[in-house]
């Protein structure tokens, strides 16, 4: 988990050390159940996240400091959460149903996994045409 932290230091030594809550990305690759964000941003999607998780998230990170600092609406954390999946190539829906999310999951492994095979070839066969020259 990644938080965020700070630490002013004072003349007299003393210090105030402030933590604050994890990052957006963070939060949506938890919703989402993924370790990481689409390789091909825009041409492939990570994850699904629901409009209900996007709202629980901005909840939570509206009472982060920059958000507080800048007076922001609510309105403007959830567009501000959205812009972050859409760039991670989470796609936001309106309903997820478990199962159908769960189908797409293990469709999106295989993909990765064929993609993996098919680089693995590539580098494979690259290799071997370098030793014959």
């Amino acid at each position: 988990m990644i938080n965020c932290c700070s630490v002013f230091l004072q003349p007299d030594r003393t210090y105030d050390l402030k933590i604050g809550q994890p990052t957006v990305s963070y939060f949506l690759k938890q919703a989402a159940g993924i370790a990481k964000g689409a390789g091909k941003t825009g041409h492939e999607t990570a994850g699904m996240v629901s409009v209900k998780a996007v709202y629980e998230i901005a909840k939570v990170k509206g009472q982060d400091e920059c958000f507080k600092i800048r007076d922001t609406s609510l309105e403007t954390v959830v567009k501000t959460i959205i812009g972050s999946a859409r760039s991670l190539g989470i796609q936001v829906v309106n309903d997820l149903s478990a199962d159908e999310y769960k189908v797409f999951l293990e469709q999106r492994e295989e993909k990765l996994k064929a993609d993996a095979a098919a680089a693995a070839a590539a580098a494979a066969a690259e290799a071997t045409a370098g030793k014959r020259k």
